[in-house]
Order: C-alpha cells, then sequence, then structure tokens
C-alpha cells in the first residue's frame, strides 16, 4: 500500500494551501470528488453467474459498436455525486462538465481527483472558480476510486439486452436514481483520500 500512495505523497500539501487561501465569504462549505468517465455501450457486458456444476450458463447476447459516455464525480467524504452523459469525450466535452459541476452546490468548494487524459487538460482555459483539480500521477488508475464506481454501475446492467443508445441512457439513469450516498461513500472511501481530507479540513 505505501509503494501505491508515493505517488500522492504531496496531497496532504496541497489541502494544506487550498485551506490556508480559502476564501470563507466565498465559499461555504470544501468537498473532495473523484472524477472520471468510462464507456457504456451496446455490446451485451458478460459477468460470472452461478450454474450447476457441468452446467454451461446460457445468456443472450448484443455485440455492437455503439457507445455512450458517463462522467462521474463521487465524494468520499459526504458520498455526493454528480452525473452527465455524453456521446463522445473531448477537451470540451471535459469544460462543459465542469461548468456544469460547479453549478451543483455553487457555494460548495470542489476538490477534484482527476487523472491525466489528455482531453483533461485545461491549458489556458479559466476554470470555474469553485473548482480546483488535482491530478493524479500517470498510470496510477488505482489511485482514483471514482474506477471502482464504474465497476460497480456495469455490473447493476450486466447481462442485459439494450436495443439503442436512449435504451441505455434510461437504463443508466436508472441505476444512477438508485446508487445512494451511503453506496458512493462505501465504494470510494479510501482512506488516505478521507484521513488526509479530514486531517486538514477537520
Amino acid at each position: 500500500m505505501g509503494r501505491l500512495l508515493k505517488p500522492l505523497k504531496k496531497l496532504p500539501n496541497i489541502l494544506t494551501d487550498i485551506r490556508n487561501s480559502l476564501n470563507k465569504d466565498r465559499f461555504g462549505s470544501v468537498n473532495l470528488y473523484c472524477q472520471d468517465e468510462s464507456r457504456f455501450g451496446l455490446i451485451t457486458k458478460q459477468r460470472r453467474v452461478l450454474t450447476l456444476r457441468g452446467v454451461k450458463p446460457v445468456g443472450k447476447y448484443k455485440h455492437s459498436y455503439k457507445y455512450i459516455w458517463l462522467w462521474g464525480s463521487f465524494s468520499p467524504i459526504t458520498g455526493e455525486a454528480h452525473y452527465m452523459i455524453s456521446d463522445g469525450v473531448s477537451k470540451n466535452a471535459f469544460i462543459a462538465y465542469l461548468k456544469d459541476l460547479s453549478l451543483y452546490n455553487p457555494r460548495e468548494l470542489k476538490i477534484l481527483i482527476i487523472d491525466n487524459a489528455a482531453f483533461h487538460s485545461t491549458k489556458n482555459v479559466e476554470l470555474p472558480e469553485n473548482i480546483i483539480l488535482v491530478p493524479i500521477p500517470p498510470y496510477c488508475p488505482e489511485l482514483n476510486p471514482a474506477e471502482k464506481m464504474w465497476q460497480w454501475f456495469k455490473s447493476k446492467i450486466a447481462m442485459e439486452i439494450h436495443e439503442s443508445l436512449d435504451n441505455l441512457e434510461d437504463r443508466l439513469i436508472d441505476a444512477i436514481k438508485n446508487t445512494d450516498n451511503q453506496k458512493v461513500k462505501s465504494i470510494t472511501s479510501y482512506q488516505y483520500l478521507v484521513n488526509n481530507y479530514y486531517g486538514i479540513f477537520n
């Protein structure tokens, strides 16, 4: 575990700097989120199932290369989450997502853990005032618990056949509505994030 956490050794200093520069008149609260996006397609998501010994499981399968993307930010502190669905990923889509996220509880300062996807670059982009981005090192997806949320959502739609992207989007929205704050916390509450947050902002 120590080896995995080494890339984020600077996180306490980053959070301390944010706390020390916090405009308390502008922001009523501070929250930590883990942001990511994932592709969901019409191709049937398969998973292991239980059968009797020697009985081969049988299920319907659809092969398709049509996809939509689900964007999400998940708080390991409060369990709050914010989503957006798009037909692709790009720098413009990322900026649009951040603007939409900034409107959610606008007096909350949002610290976002993000990965180093090329379209996450905000060079020459003015970020919303209530969002601060904290990138994790390259090739360290295990440091971002948002990855676990995508596993959770994909398990909810596994072995299902979706006739169209609209049907798939409706199914994802239904899964989102049935994923409460406690579930988000139980999946994303990595101790190094929670401990660092409460060590600085408690």
